[in-house]
Protein backbone atom coordinates (compact mmCIF):
# COMPACT_ATOMS: atom_id res chain seq x y z
CA UNK A 1 0.00 0.00 0.00
CA UNK A 2 1.05 3.61 -0.66
CA UNK A 3 2.08 5.07 2.71
CA UNK A 4 1.98 8.73 1.64
CA UNK A 5 -0.27 10.86 3.86
CA UNK A 6 -3.83 11.44 2.70
CA UNK A 7 -6.44 13.99 3.54
CA UNK A 8 -9.66 12.71 5.10
CA UNK A 9 -11.38 13.37 1.76
CA UNK A 10 -8.77 11.36 -0.15
CA UNK A 11 -8.97 8.51 2.33
CA UNK A 12 -12.75 8.31 1.95
CA UNK A 13 -12.56 8.51 -1.84
CA UNK A 14 -9.98 5.69 -1.95
CA UNK A 15 -12.21 3.48 0.16
CA UNK A 16 -15.21 4.25 -2.07
CA UNK A 17 -13.21 3.12 -5.10
CA UNK A 18 -12.07 -0.05 -3.36
CA UNK A 19 -15.63 -1.15 -2.54
CA UNK A 20 -16.78 -0.65 -6.13
CA UNK A 21 -18.17 2.89 -6.33
CA UNK A 22 -17.40 4.57 -9.67
CA UNK A 23 -20.00 7.36 -9.69
CA UNK A 24 -21.04 9.77 -6.95
CA UNK A 25 -24.42 11.52 -7.12
CA UNK A 26 -25.43 14.72 -5.42
CA UNK A 27 -25.82 18.49 -5.27
CA UNK A 28 -23.02 20.91 -4.30
CA UNK A 29 -23.17 23.31 -1.37
CA UNK A 30 -20.66 25.48 0.39
CA UNK A 31 -19.98 23.07 3.27
CA UNK A 32 -18.99 20.27 0.90
CA UNK A 33 -17.11 22.07 -1.88
CA UNK A 34 -13.60 21.15 -0.71
CA UNK A 35 -14.58 17.49 -0.65
CA UNK A 36 -16.11 17.79 -4.13
CA UNK A 37 -12.84 19.28 -5.42
CA UNK A 38 -11.16 16.05 -4.33
CA UNK A 39 -13.92 13.95 -5.94
CA UNK A 40 -13.49 15.73 -9.27
CA UNK A 41 -9.70 15.29 -9.08
CA UNK A 42 -10.10 11.55 -8.44
CA UNK A 43 -11.09 8.71 -10.78
CA UNK A 44 -14.66 8.93 -9.42
CA UNK A 45 -17.26 10.40 -11.78
CA UNK A 46 -19.30 13.24 -10.30
CA UNK A 47 -22.99 13.24 -11.34
CA UNK A 48 -24.78 16.45 -10.43
CA UNK A 49 -28.50 16.04 -9.84
CA UNK A 50 -31.35 18.56 -9.93
CA UNK A 51 -32.04 18.10 -6.22
CA UNK A 52 -30.93 15.93 -3.34
CA UNK A 53 -34.00 13.69 -3.27
CA UNK A 54 -33.37 12.75 -6.89
CA UNK A 55 -29.71 12.14 -6.05
CA UNK A 56 -30.82 9.69 -3.37
CA UNK A 57 -33.11 7.82 -5.76
CA UNK A 58 -30.35 7.71 -8.39
CA UNK A 59 -27.95 6.31 -5.79
CA UNK A 60 -30.55 3.69 -4.84
CA UNK A 61 -30.91 2.54 -8.45
CA UNK A 62 -27.13 2.48 -8.86
CA UNK A 63 -26.66 0.45 -5.67
CA UNK A 64 -29.26 -2.13 -6.70
CA UNK A 65 -27.22 -2.82 -9.82
CA UNK A 66 -23.66 -2.55 -8.43
CA UNK A 67 -24.14 -3.52 -4.79
CA UNK A 68 -23.34 -0.10 -3.31
CA UNK A 69 -23.75 3.58 -4.19
CA UNK A 70 -22.77 6.97 -2.77
CA UNK A 71 -24.36 10.42 -2.61
CA UNK A 72 -22.91 13.76 -1.51
CA UNK A 73 -24.98 16.65 -0.13
CA UNK A 74 -24.51 19.77 1.90
CA UNK A 75 -25.73 20.36 5.43
CA UNK A 76 -29.33 20.88 6.52
CA UNK A 77 -31.16 21.76 3.32
CA UNK A 78 -29.31 19.02 1.44
CA UNK A 79 -29.20 16.38 4.14
CA UNK A 80 -32.85 16.66 5.06
CA UNK A 81 -33.86 16.74 1.39
CA UNK A 82 -32.24 13.36 0.66
CA UNK A 83 -33.71 11.85 3.81
CA UNK A 84 -36.78 10.32 2.14
CA UNK A 85 -34.61 8.39 -0.30
CA UNK A 86 -32.43 7.15 2.57
CA UNK A 87 -35.52 5.99 4.45
CA UNK A 88 -36.59 4.04 1.37
CA UNK A 89 -33.15 2.45 1.11
CA UNK A 90 -33.31 1.49 4.78
CA UNK A 91 -36.78 -0.06 4.41
CA UNK A 92 -35.73 -2.03 1.33
CA UNK A 93 -32.15 -2.88 2.40
CA UNK A 94 -30.11 -0.98 -0.16
CA UNK A 95 -26.42 -0.18 0.46
CA UNK A 96 -26.37 3.63 0.19
CA UNK A 97 -23.57 5.84 1.55
CA UNK A 98 -24.57 9.44 2.31
CA UNK A 99 -21.75 11.94 2.76
CA UNK A 100 -22.89 15.30 4.08
CA UNK A 101 -20.78 18.39 4.40
CA UNK A 102 -21.19 20.28 7.68
CA UNK A 103 -20.27 23.60 9.26
CA UNK A 104 -16.66 23.87 10.48
CA UNK A 105 -15.85 22.34 13.86
CA UNK A 106 -14.95 25.77 15.24
CA UNK A 107 -18.50 26.99 14.55
CA UNK A 108 -19.90 23.83 16.12
CA UNK A 109 -17.84 24.31 19.26
CA UNK A 110 -18.94 27.93 19.65
CA UNK A 111 -22.59 27.20 18.89
CA UNK A 112 -22.70 29.85 16.16
CA UNK A 113 -26.04 30.23 14.34
CA UNK A 114 -24.80 29.45 10.85
CA UNK A 115 -26.93 29.08 7.72
CA UNK A 116 -28.68 25.72 7.12
CA UNK A 117 -28.71 24.99 10.85
CA UNK A 118 -32.10 23.87 12.20
CA UNK A 119 -31.75 23.89 15.97
CA UNK A 120 -28.56 22.23 17.16
CA UNK A 121 -25.51 20.74 15.50
CA UNK A 122 -26.38 17.11 16.32
CA UNK A 123 -29.91 17.17 14.93
CA UNK A 124 -29.10 15.99 11.39
CA UNK A 125 -26.76 13.29 12.70
CA UNK A 126 -29.38 12.08 15.20
CA UNK A 127 -32.06 11.95 12.50
CA UNK A 128 -29.90 9.91 10.15
CA UNK A 129 -29.03 7.45 12.91
CA UNK A 130 -32.73 6.44 12.84
CA UNK A 131 -32.61 5.35 9.18
CA UNK A 132 -29.07 4.03 8.79
CA UNK A 133 -27.10 1.04 9.99
CA UNK A 134 -24.31 3.30 11.25
CA UNK A 135 -23.34 6.98 11.27
CA UNK A 136 -20.29 9.01 12.14
CA UNK A 137 -18.95 12.57 12.28
CA UNK A 138 -15.46 12.93 10.82
CA UNK A 139 -14.30 15.67 13.18
CA UNK A 140 -10.95 14.17 14.24
CA UNK A 141 -8.16 13.24 11.77
CA UNK A 142 -6.77 10.72 14.26
CA UNK A 143 -9.96 8.63 14.32
CA UNK A 144 -11.38 9.37 10.84
CA UNK A 145 -9.81 6.36 9.03
CA UNK A 146 -11.09 3.86 11.57
CA UNK A 147 -14.52 5.51 11.59
CA UNK A 148 -14.77 5.47 7.78
CA UNK A 149 -13.81 1.78 7.64
CA UNK A 150 -16.31 0.86 10.34
CA UNK A 151 -19.23 2.73 8.78
CA UNK A 152 -18.59 1.43 5.26
CA UNK A 153 -18.25 -2.07 6.67
CA UNK A 154 -21.67 -1.88 8.28
CA UNK A 155 -23.15 -0.64 5.02
CA UNK A 156 -21.83 -3.59 3.03
CA UNK A 157 -22.30 -6.28 5.65
CA UNK A 158 -25.88 -5.36 6.53
CA UNK A 159 -27.00 -4.04 3.12
CA UNK A 160 -28.31 -0.85 4.69
CA UNK A 161 -27.60 2.87 4.20
CA UNK A 162 -24.99 4.67 6.31
CA UNK A 163 -24.19 8.33 7.01
CA UNK A 164 -20.89 10.21 7.25
CA UNK A 165 -20.77 13.88 8.22
CA UNK A 166 -17.69 15.82 7.14
CA UNK A 167 -17.17 19.29 8.66
CA UNK A 168 -15.87 21.76 6.08
CA UNK A 169 -12.58 22.37 7.93
CA UNK A 170 -11.83 18.62 8.08
CA UNK A 171 -11.98 17.90 4.35
CA UNK A 172 -8.31 18.77 3.75
CA UNK A 173 -6.92 17.68 7.12
CA UNK A 174 -4.25 15.01 6.86
CA UNK A 175 -4.90 11.55 8.32
CA UNK A 176 -3.10 8.21 8.37
CA UNK A 177 -3.15 6.29 5.06
CA UNK A 178 -4.84 2.89 4.84
CA UNK A 179 -2.70 0.11 6.26
CA UNK A 180 -4.06 -2.29 3.63
CA UNK A 181 -6.62 -2.53 0.87
CA UNK A 182 -10.19 -2.56 2.09
CA UNK A 183 -11.66 -5.99 2.80
CA UNK A 184 -15.43 -6.20 2.71
CA UNK A 185 -16.59 -7.74 5.99
CA UNK A 186 -18.72 -10.85 5.63
CA UNK A 187 -21.13 -11.72 8.45
CA UNK A 188 -20.51 -15.22 9.73
CA UNK A 189 -22.96 -17.64 11.26
CA UNK A 190 -22.52 -19.31 14.61
CA UNK A 191 -21.20 -22.75 13.53
CA UNK A 192 -23.10 -24.74 16.14
CA UNK A 193 -26.37 -22.93 15.54
CA UNK A 194 -25.96 -23.33 11.77
CA UNK A 195 -25.20 -27.03 12.06
CA UNK A 196 -28.22 -27.77 14.27
CA UNK A 197 -30.47 -25.64 12.09
CA UNK A 198 -29.43 -27.41 8.88
CA UNK A 199 -29.78 -30.82 10.54
CA UNK A 200 -33.39 -30.12 11.53
CA UNK A 201 -34.21 -28.64 8.13
CA UNK A 202 -32.75 -31.64 6.29
CA UNK A 203 -34.79 -34.01 8.45
CA UNK A 204 -38.03 -32.19 7.64
CA UNK A 205 -37.17 -32.07 3.95
CA UNK A 206 -36.54 -35.80 3.92
CA UNK A 207 -39.98 -36.51 5.38
CA UNK A 208 -41.87 -34.09 3.15
CA UNK A 209 -43.95 -35.08 0.15
CA UNK A 210 -44.48 -31.59 -1.25
CA UNK A 211 -41.53 -29.36 -0.30
CA UNK A 212 -40.76 -26.17 -2.17
CA UNK A 213 -38.89 -22.86 -1.90
CA UNK A 214 -40.39 -19.37 -1.50
CA UNK A 215 -37.81 -16.79 -2.55
CA UNK A 216 -38.20 -13.36 -0.90
CA UNK A 217 -36.78 -9.87 -1.26
CA UNK A 218 -33.80 -10.44 1.02
CA UNK A 219 -32.39 -12.94 -1.49
CA UNK A 220 -32.31 -10.14 -4.03
CA UNK A 221 -30.81 -7.53 -1.69
CA UNK A 222 -28.11 -9.87 -0.39
CA UNK A 223 -27.34 -10.89 -3.98
CA UNK A 224 -27.91 -14.56 -3.25
CA UNK A 225 -29.70 -15.46 -6.47
CA UNK A 226 -26.96 -17.76 -7.76
CA UNK A 227 -26.64 -19.62 -4.44
CA UNK A 228 -30.40 -20.08 -4.22
CA UNK A 229 -30.60 -21.25 -7.82
CA UNK A 230 -27.86 -23.80 -7.10
CA UNK A 231 -29.92 -25.15 -4.19
CA UNK A 232 -33.21 -25.48 -6.09
CA UNK A 233 -31.45 -27.14 -9.02
CA UNK A 234 -29.40 -29.58 -6.93
CA UNK A 235 -32.36 -30.61 -4.77
CA UNK A 236 -34.82 -30.36 -7.71
CA UNK A 237 -37.18 -28.21 -5.67
CA UNK A 238 -39.92 -26.12 -7.26
CA UNK A 239 -39.82 -22.43 -6.32
CA UNK A 240 -41.96 -19.32 -6.28
CA UNK A 241 -40.91 -15.69 -5.97
CA UNK A 242 -42.63 -12.57 -4.61
CA UNK A 243 -43.01 -9.06 -6.01
CA UNK A 244 -39.93 -7.86 -4.08
CA UNK A 245 -37.88 -10.76 -5.47
CA UNK A 246 -39.38 -11.00 -8.95
CA UNK A 247 -36.88 -12.36 -11.49
CA UNK A 248 -34.08 -12.88 -8.93
CA UNK A 249 -34.26 -16.46 -10.23
CA UNK A 250 -35.03 -17.13 -13.91
CA UNK A 251 -38.74 -17.00 -14.63
CA UNK A 252 -38.41 -19.38 -17.59
CA UNK A 253 -36.82 -22.01 -15.35
CA UNK A 254 -38.72 -25.35 -15.50
CA UNK A 255 -38.99 -25.44 -11.68
CA UNK A 256 -40.51 -21.95 -11.41
CA UNK A 257 -44.21 -22.12 -10.53
CA UNK A 258 -44.94 -18.37 -10.50
CA UNK A 259 -45.28 -15.27 -8.36
CA UNK A 260 -46.82 -15.73 -4.91
CA UNK A 261 -48.92 -12.89 -3.42
CA UNK A 262 -51.45 -14.72 -1.28
CA UNK A 263 -54.94 -14.47 -2.77
CA UNK A 264 -53.61 -12.35 -5.63
CA UNK A 265 -51.62 -15.30 -6.98
CA UNK A 266 -52.74 -17.55 -9.79
CA UNK A 267 -54.79 -20.36 -8.18
CA UNK A 268 -52.23 -23.07 -8.94
CA UNK A 269 -49.43 -21.01 -7.36
CA UNK A 270 -51.26 -20.17 -4.13
CA UNK A 271 -52.49 -23.76 -3.80
CA UNK A 272 -49.01 -25.24 -4.13
CA UNK A 273 -47.27 -22.77 -1.83
CA UNK A 274 -49.90 -22.99 0.90
CA UNK A 275 -50.25 -26.79 0.66
CA UNK A 276 -46.50 -27.41 0.86
CA UNK A 277 -45.63 -29.63 3.83
CA UNK A 278 -42.12 -28.15 3.99
CA UNK A 279 -41.89 -24.59 2.73
CA UNK A 280 -38.36 -23.19 2.68
CA UNK A 281 -38.96 -19.45 2.98
CA UNK A 282 -35.74 -17.60 2.13
CA UNK A 283 -35.72 -13.90 3.01
CA UNK A 284 -39.46 -13.38 2.52
CA UNK A 285 -40.74 -9.95 3.59
CA UNK A 286 -44.33 -10.42 4.68
CA UNK A 287 -45.38 -6.92 3.64
CA UNK A 288 -48.88 -5.99 2.53
CA UNK A 289 -48.06 -5.95 -1.20
CA UNK A 290 -45.87 -9.07 -1.13
CA UNK A 291 -48.65 -10.97 0.64
CA UNK A 292 -51.66 -9.68 -1.30
CA UNK A 293 -52.82 -7.48 1.58
CA UNK A 294 -51.94 -10.17 4.15
CA UNK A 295 -54.02 -12.84 2.43
CA UNK A 296 -51.40 -15.61 2.75
CA UNK A 297 -52.38 -18.89 4.40
CA UNK A 298 -49.03 -20.39 5.32
CA UNK A 299 -49.08 -23.16 7.93
CA UNK A 300 -46.48 -22.41 10.65
CA UNK A 301 -45.69 -26.07 11.35
CA UNK A 302 -44.72 -26.54 7.69
CA UNK A 303 -42.56 -23.42 7.49
CA UNK A 304 -38.79 -23.03 7.64
CA UNK A 305 -38.32 -19.25 7.66
CA UNK A 306 -34.84 -17.79 7.20
CA UNK A 307 -34.56 -14.00 7.34
CA UNK A 308 -32.62 -11.26 9.11
CA UNK A 309 -29.83 -13.53 10.34
CA UNK A 310 -32.20 -15.97 12.04
CA UNK A 311 -34.03 -19.16 11.14
CA UNK A 312 -37.30 -20.36 12.63
CA UNK A 313 -38.34 -23.98 12.26
CA UNK A 314 -41.69 -24.56 13.91
CA UNK A 315 -41.15 -23.42 17.52
CA UNK A 316 -37.35 -23.53 17.31
CA UNK A 317 -35.35 -20.33 16.81
CA UNK A 318 -31.77 -20.44 15.55
CA UNK A 319 -30.03 -17.12 16.05
CA UNK A 320 -27.00 -15.82 14.18
CA UNK A 321 -27.57 -17.96 11.11
CA UNK A 322 -26.85 -15.96 7.96
CA UNK A 323 -29.06 -16.63 4.96
CA UNK A 324 -26.11 -17.16 2.63
CA UNK A 325 -24.58 -19.79 4.93
CA UNK A 326 -27.92 -21.51 5.49
CA UNK A 327 -28.71 -21.79 1.78
CA UNK A 328 -25.24 -23.09 0.95
CA UNK A 329 -25.07 -25.57 3.82
CA UNK A 330 -28.57 -26.88 3.16
CA UNK A 331 -27.79 -27.43 -0.51
CA UNK A 332 -24.74 -29.49 0.47
CA UNK A 333 -26.42 -31.52 3.22
CA UNK A 334 -29.83 -32.42 1.78
CA UNK A 335 -30.30 -35.42 -0.47
CA UNK A 336 -31.49 -34.62 -3.99
CA UNK A 337 -34.74 -36.20 -5.15
CA UNK A 338 -37.14 -34.86 -7.70
CA UNK A 339 -40.21 -33.15 -6.28
CA UNK A 340 -41.39 -31.56 -9.47
CA UNK A 341 -43.78 -34.40 -10.28
CA UNK A 342 -45.90 -33.47 -7.26
CA UNK A 343 -45.70 -29.76 -8.10
CA UNK A 344 -47.16 -29.23 -11.56
CA UNK A 345 -45.76 -26.13 -13.23
CA UNK A 346 -47.72 -23.94 -15.59
CA UNK A 347 -45.08 -23.84 -18.30
CA UNK A 348 -44.59 -20.43 -19.80
CA UNK A 349 -45.93 -20.24 -23.31
CA UNK A 350 -44.96 -17.37 -25.55
CA UNK A 351 -48.23 -15.50 -26.09
CA UNK A 352 -49.63 -14.99 -29.53
CA UNK A 353 -48.07 -12.08 -31.34
CA UNK A 354 -49.61 -8.78 -30.33
CA UNK A 355 -51.64 -7.49 -33.24
CA UNK A 356 -52.44 -3.78 -32.88
CA UNK A 357 -55.69 -2.35 -34.13
CA UNK A 358 -54.47 0.85 -35.69
CA UNK A 359 -57.16 3.33 -34.62
CA UNK A 360 -58.28 1.49 -31.49
CA UNK A 361 -57.94 3.69 -28.37
CA UNK A 362 -55.38 2.31 -25.94
CA UNK A 363 -56.60 0.55 -22.81
CA UNK A 364 -54.51 -0.27 -19.78
CA UNK A 365 -54.79 -4.00 -20.42
CA UNK A 366 -53.65 -3.75 -24.04
CA UNK A 367 -50.85 -1.31 -23.18
CA UNK A 368 -49.37 -3.55 -20.49
CA UNK A 369 -49.76 -6.61 -22.70
CA UNK A 370 -47.72 -4.88 -25.39
CA UNK A 371 -44.99 -3.69 -23.01
CA UNK A 372 -44.58 -7.21 -21.62
CA UNK A 373 -43.79 -8.38 -25.15
CA UNK A 374 -41.60 -5.36 -25.91
CA UNK A 375 -39.08 -5.93 -23.12
CA UNK A 376 -35.95 -7.93 -23.88
CA UNK A 377 -32.91 -9.20 -22.00
CA UNK A 378 -30.94 -6.01 -22.63
CA UNK A 379 -33.52 -3.86 -20.84
CA UNK A 380 -33.94 -3.14 -17.13
CA UNK A 381 -37.57 -2.38 -16.25
CA UNK A 382 -38.16 0.11 -13.44
CA UNK A 383 -41.82 -0.11 -12.42
CA UNK A 384 -43.11 2.86 -10.46
CA UNK A 385 -45.15 2.27 -7.28
CA UNK A 386 -48.80 2.29 -8.34
CA UNK A 387 -50.50 0.84 -11.37
CA UNK A 388 -47.11 0.25 -13.00
CA UNK A 389 -45.76 -2.22 -10.45
CA UNK A 390 -49.18 -3.82 -10.04
CA UNK A 391 -49.21 -4.55 -13.76
CA UNK A 392 -45.53 -5.51 -13.96
CA UNK A 393 -46.03 -8.33 -11.45
CA UNK A 394 -47.53 -10.31 -14.34
CA UNK A 395 -44.75 -9.51 -16.81
CA UNK A 396 -42.27 -12.20 -17.86
CA UNK A 397 -38.77 -11.00 -16.95
CA UNK A 398 -36.05 -13.55 -17.55
CA UNK A 399 -32.77 -11.99 -16.42
CA UNK A 400 -32.10 -11.69 -12.69
CA UNK A 401 -31.13 -8.01 -12.71
CA UNK A 402 -33.69 -6.76 -15.21
CA UNK A 403 -36.46 -5.71 -12.81
CA UNK A 404 -36.42 -2.95 -10.20
CA UNK A 405 -39.36 -2.09 -8.00
CA UNK A 406 -39.84 -0.46 -4.60
CA UNK A 407 -42.75 -2.54 -3.26
CA UNK A 408 -42.32 -1.92 0.47
CA UNK A 409 -41.52 1.79 0.90
CA UNK A 410 -43.36 2.58 -2.36
CA UNK A 411 -42.30 6.20 -2.83
CA UNK A 412 -43.78 7.53 -6.06
CA UNK A 413 -41.34 9.45 -8.21
CA UNK A 414 -38.60 6.89 -7.47
CA UNK A 415 -38.13 5.39 -10.91
CA UNK A 416 -37.14 8.31 -13.16
CA UNK A 417 -34.05 9.31 -11.12
CA UNK A 418 -33.35 5.65 -10.25
CA UNK A 419 -33.06 5.04 -14.01
CA UNK A 420 -30.12 7.44 -14.03
CA UNK A 421 -28.32 5.29 -11.48
CA UNK A 422 -29.17 2.11 -13.38
CA UNK A 423 -27.96 3.58 -16.68
CA UNK A 424 -24.60 4.62 -15.25
CA UNK A 425 -24.10 1.43 -13.26
CA UNK A 426 -24.89 -0.79 -16.25
CA UNK A 427 -24.26 1.02 -19.54
CA UNK A 428 -24.65 -2.31 -21.34
CA UNK A 429 -28.35 -2.33 -20.38
CA UNK A 430 -31.14 0.08 -21.32
CA UNK A 431 -33.34 1.45 -18.56
CA UNK A 432 -37.08 1.34 -19.28
CA UNK A 433 -39.18 3.45 -16.90
CA UNK A 434 -42.84 2.57 -16.48
CA UNK A 435 -44.36 5.47 -14.57
CA UNK A 436 -47.54 7.48 -14.09
CA UNK A 437 -48.21 11.17 -14.50
CA UNK A 438 -48.54 11.73 -10.74
CA UNK A 439 -45.24 10.03 -9.98
CA UNK A 440 -43.48 11.71 -12.87
CA UNK A 441 -44.44 15.20 -11.73
CA UNK A 442 -42.58 14.49 -8.46
CA UNK A 443 -39.14 14.09 -10.08
CA UNK A 444 -39.58 15.13 -13.73
CA UNK A 445 -36.53 17.40 -13.74
CA UNK A 446 -34.18 14.41 -13.55
CA UNK A 447 -34.90 13.74 -17.23
CA UNK A 448 -32.47 16.62 -17.80
CA UNK A 449 -29.74 14.73 -15.93
CA UNK A 450 -30.43 11.61 -17.98
CA UNK A 451 -29.99 13.73 -21.11
CA UNK A 452 -26.89 15.46 -19.76
CA UNK A 453 -25.25 12.08 -19.15
CA UNK A 454 -26.35 10.64 -22.52
CA UNK A 455 -28.42 7.89 -20.93
CA UNK A 456 -30.64 6.35 -23.64
CA UNK A 457 -33.51 5.43 -21.32
CA UNK A 458 -37.04 4.74 -22.53
CA UNK A 459 -39.67 6.53 -20.43
CA UNK A 460 -43.22 5.22 -20.79
CA UNK A 461 -45.49 7.68 -19.01
CA UNK A 462 -49.04 6.44 -18.38
CA UNK A 463 -51.01 9.66 -18.59
CA UNK A 464 -54.42 9.08 -16.99
CA UNK A 465 -55.00 12.55 -15.58
CA UNK A 466 -54.16 12.16 -11.91
CA UNK A 467 -53.48 9.79 -9.04
CA UNK A 468 -55.01 6.55 -10.30
CA UNK A 469 -54.13 4.44 -7.26
CA UNK A 470 -55.98 6.76 -4.91
CA UNK A 471 -58.95 6.83 -7.27
CA UNK A 472 -59.09 3.03 -7.26
CA UNK A 473 -58.60 2.70 -3.51
CA UNK A 474 -61.03 5.41 -2.51
CA UNK A 475 -63.91 7.37 -3.99
CA UNK A 476 -62.58 9.88 -6.45
CA UNK A 477 -61.99 13.38 -5.13
CA UNK A 478 -60.63 16.60 -6.57
CA UNK A 479 -57.43 16.06 -4.56
CA UNK A 480 -56.51 13.34 -7.08
CA UNK A 481 -56.45 15.77 -9.98
CA UNK A 482 -53.25 17.15 -11.51
CA UNK A 483 -52.43 20.10 -13.69
CA UNK A 484 -52.09 18.52 -17.14
CA UNK A 485 -48.65 18.90 -18.72
CA UNK A 486 -47.51 18.51 -22.30
CA UNK A 487 -45.25 15.73 -21.03
CA UNK A 488 -43.87 14.71 -24.39
CA UNK A 489 -42.50 18.26 -24.85
CA UNK A 490 -40.43 18.25 -21.66
CA UNK A 491 -37.25 16.71 -23.10
CA UNK A 492 -37.22 19.58 -25.61
CA UNK A 493 -37.40 22.06 -22.72
CA UNK A 494 -34.37 20.43 -21.12
CA UNK A 495 -32.29 21.40 -24.13
CA UNK A 496 -30.91 18.11 -25.40
CA UNK A 497 -31.77 15.96 -28.36
CA UNK A 498 -34.37 13.32 -27.49
CA UNK A 499 -37.18 11.48 -29.21
CA UNK A 500 -40.56 12.57 -27.84
CA UNK A 501 -43.95 11.17 -28.82
CA UNK A 502 -47.56 11.17 -27.66
CA UNK A 503 -49.72 8.12 -28.37
CA UNK A 504 -53.39 7.38 -27.83
CA UNK A 505 -54.10 4.38 -30.08
CA UNK A 506 -52.66 0.92 -30.47
CA UNK A 507 -51.21 1.79 -33.85
CA UNK A 508 -49.51 4.92 -32.53
CA UNK A 509 -48.00 2.94 -29.65
CA UNK A 510 -46.68 0.32 -32.06
CA UNK A 511 -44.99 2.93 -34.22
CA UNK A 512 -43.54 4.68 -31.15
CA UNK A 513 -42.05 1.44 -29.79
CA UNK A 514 -40.56 0.73 -33.21
CA UNK A 515 -38.81 4.11 -33.05
CA UNK A 516 -37.61 3.34 -29.51
CA UNK A 517 -36.03 0.07 -30.68
CA UNK A 518 -34.14 1.87 -33.43
CA UNK A 519 -33.07 4.94 -31.43
CA UNK A 520 -30.65 3.08 -29.18
CA UNK A 521 -28.39 6.08 -28.50
CA UNK A 522 -31.03 8.65 -27.54
CA UNK A 523 -33.55 9.02 -24.74
CA UNK A 524 -37.05 8.13 -25.91
CA UNK A 525 -40.06 9.62 -24.13
CA UNK A 526 -43.55 8.28 -24.87
CA UNK A 527 -46.61 10.02 -23.39
CA UNK A 528 -49.25 7.25 -23.30
CA UNK A 529 -52.86 8.48 -23.14
CA UNK A 530 -55.01 6.11 -21.05
CA UNK A 531 -58.55 6.52 -19.72
CA UNK A 532 -58.91 8.26 -16.36
CA UNK A 533 -60.09 5.19 -14.41
CA UNK A 534 -58.61 2.48 -16.64
CA UNK A 535 -56.38 0.32 -14.43
CA UNK A 536 -54.42 -2.92 -14.69
CA UNK A 537 -55.87 -6.17 -13.35
CA UNK A 538 -53.26 -6.02 -10.58
CA UNK A 539 -54.40 -2.61 -9.36
CA UNK A 540 -58.03 -3.72 -9.55
CA UNK A 541 -57.12 -6.61 -7.19
CA UNK A 542 -55.39 -4.18 -4.84
CA UNK A 543 -58.40 -1.86 -4.86
CA UNK A 544 -60.84 -4.69 -4.13
CA UNK A 545 -58.68 -5.98 -1.27
CA UNK A 546 -58.30 -2.49 0.20
CA UNK A 547 -62.02 -1.81 0.10
CA UNK A 548 -62.81 -5.21 1.63
CA UNK A 549 -60.40 -4.45 4.48
CA UNK A 550 -61.97 -1.05 5.04
CA UNK A 551 -65.47 -2.56 5.11
CA UNK A 552 -64.32 -5.23 7.58
CA UNK A 553 -62.88 -2.55 9.86
CA UNK A 554 -66.09 -0.53 9.62
CA UNK A 555 -68.18 -3.60 10.52
CA UNK A 556 -65.89 -4.34 13.47
CA UNK A 557 -66.23 -0.76 14.73
CA UNK A 558 -70.02 -0.95 14.48
CA UNK A 559 -70.03 -4.25 16.36
CA UNK A 560 -67.87 -2.71 19.10
CA UNK A 561 -70.24 0.24 19.40
CA UNK A 562 -73.23 -2.09 19.77
CA UNK A 563 -71.39 -4.11 22.42
CA UNK A 564 -70.50 -0.95 24.36
CA UNK A 565 -74.12 0.20 24.28
CA UNK A 566 -75.34 -3.14 25.60
CA UNK A 567 -72.73 -3.02 28.34
CA UNK A 568 -73.82 0.47 29.40
CA UNK A 569 -77.42 -0.68 29.61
Amino acid sequence: MDTAPLTISQYLIRRLQEIGVSHVFGVPGDYVLDFLDEVVASPLHWVGNCNELNAGYATDGYARMKGVGAAVVTYGVGGLSILNAVAGAYAERVSMIVISGAPPTTRRQSGALVHHLVSDYRLQYDIFRKVTADAGILDDPATAPELIDRVLGRCLAERLPVYLELPADMARRVCAPPAQAYTVPVPRSDPESLSECVEEAVALLGKADHPMVLVGGEVSRLRLGSKTLALVERLELPFATMLSSKSVLPELHPQFIGLYQGNWSRPLVSKQVEASDCLLSFGAWMTDLDTGMFSTRLVPRNLIAAIGGHVQIRSHYYHNVQLADFVQALAAAAEPRSYTASHPVETYHIPEAYSPVDNQPLTAARFYERIDGFLDDQMVLLAEPGDSFCAAADFHVEEAENFIVQPFYASIGFCTPAALGVSLARPDKRAVVLTGDGAFQMTAQEVSTLLRNNCPAIILLVNNDGYLVERVLHDDGSYNDLQPWAYYRLPEVFGKNAVCMKVATEGELERALSVAEKETKRLVFIDVQIGKLDASAGLARLGAAFRATQEAHASARQANVRTERLTLR
